[in-house]
């Protein structure tokens, strides 16, 4: 997937994308609360409001998969992202939600 990233993916190309073994950097913009309750356990936590302080930390070099509950959020920090030069960030469209309903059934849902 290197060059070209869409803006949003659904969470059957985000399965494939992990099974292929593909370098994404899984950055999860729900509140520390949230996460709490479920989470990608290789995802980096920084919430939406924190996100212009912790930009720094974001790779340009892999996709950046953003996530939260239903893909709101995320939708809004990728859109910040890629106004601010990240074009490699891509929204996981329905969210952790979605994940745990359609991928994941074990995954707690709130």
């Amino acid at each position: 997937m290197a060059g070209s990233f869409p803006v949003d993916i659904d969470v059957h190309t985000f399965h494939d994308m992990r099974e292929k073994g593909e370098n994404l950097w899984i950055l999860d913009v729900r509140q520390p609360w949230e996460t709490d309750i479920c989470a990608f356990e290789d995802g980096i936590r920084l919430p939406l409001a924190s996100l212009p302080e912790g930009v720094d930390r974001i790779p340009r070099d892999r996709a950046v998969v953003v996530v939260c509950h239903h893909g709101i959020r995320s939708k809004h920090a990728v859109s910040w992202l890629r106004a601010n030069g990240f074009d490699n960030a891509i929204n996981l469209s329905g969210g952790i939600d979605a994940w745990a309903r359609q991928m994941d059934p074990t995954m707690a849902t709130y």
